[in-house]
């Protein structure tokens, strides 16, 4: 192709901007991805891309593209549409249906596309490609890795709680023994078994310090069923009575035994257990009652954990749901922080709401609400 081809191909582009668009807009609409998206969210950076090409064209030269492309559109391409939904196949067919509009646009205008142009074309195109999928596949790897160390970071502290009913039991049975005559066998048992949950403790405890910078959605797969609601709290209460008994705090359970629930019974128990554990931490001689009520006749279900505590202060209301919030009456590593966050981000992908009632001196309350079964997807 002559040099004055290849420059009347640059023109072209430029000037069929808007057409060529419109073309490669209907047939990447053919992309599950796509099929929804508005016009400007489609065309991204698409438009800044065929203005990159056509000046490649009209320069003639390949030697400055690939740092040209890595400075501007395809890295923010491919970055949005990580937002977009798309996979990494579809980032690649748009380029190349992008590919597929020039050709038949060169050939409805009598250019044929060989030589420096079709070069010029395909460096343009593959290197955007690359970049594109580049930053599409190195953003993946980081939210995945990200959703990895929040769900560790999450696991982490709810083995808390049961490792510490594990220990105050084990001190109890460790102080009775003597009293009992039992031997050296079961004492030095009762000590392995304390320095192993003491050093799972220091691991935990590693863990959440690793894990400190939490994003606020998880990517919770949720799995839903009826089940009943009582057995679930009883239960619950039953495993941390060793911790509740050593802070001298009474739990009582108001759930009505016939309430039935539509959740994920493993994120709901999550839910429960750190309202309570929290509850029990600023309750102490005092009293927790765990308590539910149907809604509605769709099933939806309110659920509470109130007690007679400390409360808390009415400045830091608003931000008891926060990451990581410290209490500075407890010293700066604990408080509300990463277990009240769990609460709102478990209630919150059942699509129900959390909400906190409280006054200094008197007791909290916190509740939150779970849709019924007609309401879930």
């Amino acid at each position: 192709m002559p040099i004055n081809d290849v420059e009347k191909l640059a023109a072209l582009i430029k000037r069929e901007r808007d057409a060529l668009l419109s073309r490669w807009r209907q047939q990447v609409k053919e992309l599950p991805a796509a099929k929804d998206l508005d016009v400007p969210t489609l065309n991204d950076h698409l438009p800044q891309l065929i203005d990159e090409l056509a000046a490649a064209l009209r320069v003639q030269s390949d030697e400055t593209i690939p740092e040209a492309l890595a400075e501007s559109s395809p890295p923010a391409h491919g970055l949005q549409r990580i937002q977009d939904g798309f996979d990494i196949e579809e980032v690649v067919a748009e380029y190349n249906i992008l590919r597929g509009c020039i050709h038949d646009l060169a050939d409805t205008n009598g250019l044929n596309l060989q030589g420096k142009a079709f070069h010029i074309l395909n460096r343009v195109l593959d290197g955007a490609i690359g970049l594109a999928v580049q930053t599409y596949s190195t953003q993946q790897a980081k939210e995945v890795q990200q959703r990895r160390d929040e769900y560790l970071a999450f696991v982490a502290h709810d083995l808390r709680t049961p490792l510490s009913a594990i220990s105050l039991a084990t001190r109890v049975l460790e102080m009775r023994l003597p009293e009992r005559g039992a031997g050296a066998d079961s004492v030095q048992m009762l000590k392995t078994l304390l320095r192993n949950v003491a050093h799972l403790d220091r691991l935990v405890g590693k863990i959440l310090e690793e894990n400190t910078q939490l994003l606020a959605q998880i990517g919770i797969k949720l799995e839903r069923r009826a089940f009943d609601l009582w057995p679930l709290v009883e239960d619950l209460i039953h495993g941390v009575r060793p911790v509740a008994g050593t802070a001298s705090t009474q739990l009582i359970n108001e759930v009505p035994g016939d309430l039935i629930v539509n959740a994920d019974a493993s994120v709901l128990r999550r839910v429960f257990q750190n309202l309570i554990a929290n509850a029990i931490q600023y309750t102490p001689g005092g009293e927790v009652i765990i308590g539910a009520r149907e809604l509605d006749e769709k099933g939806a279900v309110e659920g509470w954990v109130s007690d007679n505590g400390a409360g808390i202060p009415k400045e830091r209301l608003e931000k008891v749901f926060d990451k990581l919030e410290s209490d500075p009456q407890k010293g700066g590593g604990s408080g509300f922080g990463l277990g009240l966050a769990i609460v709102k981000t478990f209630v919150e992908a059942h699509d129900g709401k959390v909400t906190v009632e409280s006054k200094e001196g008197l007791g909290s309350t916190f509740r939150f609400t779970l849709p019924g079964k007609a309401s879930s997807t």
